[in-house]
């Protein structure tokens, strides 16, 4: 296309022309520090999750780390319009989680209030979260878990304001006997969702396992 001549995709890190589907070249791509958690074993996530709530299984595809091509890719995912890039972690996500006999029976991405819906044009989590209820053929609903206040990115945040997070969530609908499979982006404390799976555990005899793109490490 004309676009692609005058305007040709390029790597977000060091900005060699690529092909229009990618995000990185290979090069930066081998550069990128995949977890390779085990869903199923202990890993960090779990260990935190476990001091915060009862989890079932945890895994994070990637490691946020400072100057990493790993925080390019969610900076891009989250402040930079880059809706697409859900698509690809999700593409390189079925690469390496197998859930094997114990496949969630929903999938439930934390949520934006509306007005940073509004602000942003689109929740960074639904087109992963749909990406992989394709794959893994895995329901989602985008709507079971509502934000009750309007807040500041995480980043913004200081270390107290992270952990305001009571009465942050609600479960919109009677949910009752399920294994709710939570996705979020980035996993630093756990607070956020911590908030979630308790409303989640609350509102009946339901199992929470915690997917994330990146663990902050």
């Amino acid at each position: 296309m004309i676009l692609d001549l005058f305007f040709p995709n390029r790597c977000i890190h060091c900005n060699r022309i690529i092909e229009p589907e990618l995000l990185v070249c290979d090069l930066c791509y081998t550069q990128i520090h995949f977890t390779h958690y085990d869903y199923f074993e202990t890993n960090p996530i779990r260990e935190k999750c476990k001091l915060l709530f009862p989890v079932e299984n945890t895994y994070a595809l990637i490691q946020f780390e400072e100057e990493s091509v790993s925080r390019k890719i969610i900076h891009e995912l989250k402040y930079k319009g880059r809706e697409n890039v859900g698509k690809i972690l999700a593409e390189w996500t079925t690469e390496q989680l197998n859930f094997q006999n114990q496949v969630p029976d929903l999938m439930v991405s934390v949520p934006l209030h509306p007005k940073k819906l509004r602000e942003r044009g689109y929740n960074q989590l639904h087109l992963f979260t749909e990406t992989l209820s394709k794959f893994y053929n895995i329901p989602f609903d985008h709507h079971l878990i509502t934000r009750n206040h309007y807040s500041k990115a995480q980043a913004l945040k200081n270390k107290q304001r992270r952990l305001e997070t009571a009465n942050t969530f609600s479960v919109t609908q009677p949910i009752t006997g399920k294994h709710i499979l939570l996705i979020d982006d980035v996993f630093t404390t756990g607070n956020t969702v911590s908030s979630i799976a308790w409303e989640i555990l609350n509102a009946g005899d339901n199992k929470v396992s915690v997917l994330v793109m990146a663990m902050d490490v």
